[in-house]
């Protein structure tokens, strides 16, 4: 994958995989910290919703290891991190001076790593409608939902049905 950021001086970012462990170029380091990022907040929700985060159903459970936050996070983080890397690409907000090729790794800086945090913050604190609510909900609160459904579906109050994003 190929993003262009400038067509003037050439400023663009290529991605040749994934890499998870040694972050070799800008894409995999913006998805590395979204992913940190949006499975920090499932994590929040599991604990304000009295689920044990070490549980999971895609996941290998482990007591060192919050597996349910893997689970949660994989219905939030096309529409939470893919979103909010695509927005700081198009709209030129991170470029390359936002990143320091050290230790043959690509890390963001600090001013990188604050503008990043600043549009994943906003896009939690953005607001969809709900349909079944019938009101404005912000995605933070859609991951704590998230957890509620699954915390009824254990108690065999009601059956479980992911998060579908509509137009």
């Amino acid at each position: 994958m190929k993003i262009h950021l400038d067509e003037e001086d050439l400023n663009y970012f290529i991605m040749n995989g994934r890499s998870k462990q040694l972050l070799r170029n800008e894409i995999n380091a913006l998805i590395s910290l979204g992913n940190m990022m949006c499975y920090s907040q499932c994590l929040r929700a599991i604990h304000q919703t009295q689920l044990n985060p070490t549980i999971s159903y895609l996941h290998t459970p482990g007591e060192s290891r919050y597996s349910l936050s893997l689970v949660i996070s994989e219905i939030f983080k096309p529409i939470l991190v893919d979103r909010v890397i695509f927005r700081l690409l198009n709209k030129k907000e991170i470029q390359g001076k936002h990143f320091d090729h050290k230790l043959n790794k690509c890390l963001l800086t600090p001013n990188g790593t604050k503008i990043f945090a600043q549009a994943f913050e906003e896009k939690l604190n953005e607001t969809i409608q709900h349909r079944s609510l019938k009101r404005n909900v912000s995605y933070r609160h859609l991951i704590k939902l998230e957890c509620y459904k699954l915390s009824k579906h254990l108690l065999g109050l009601e059956e479980y049905k992911p998060f579908k994003m509509y137009r």
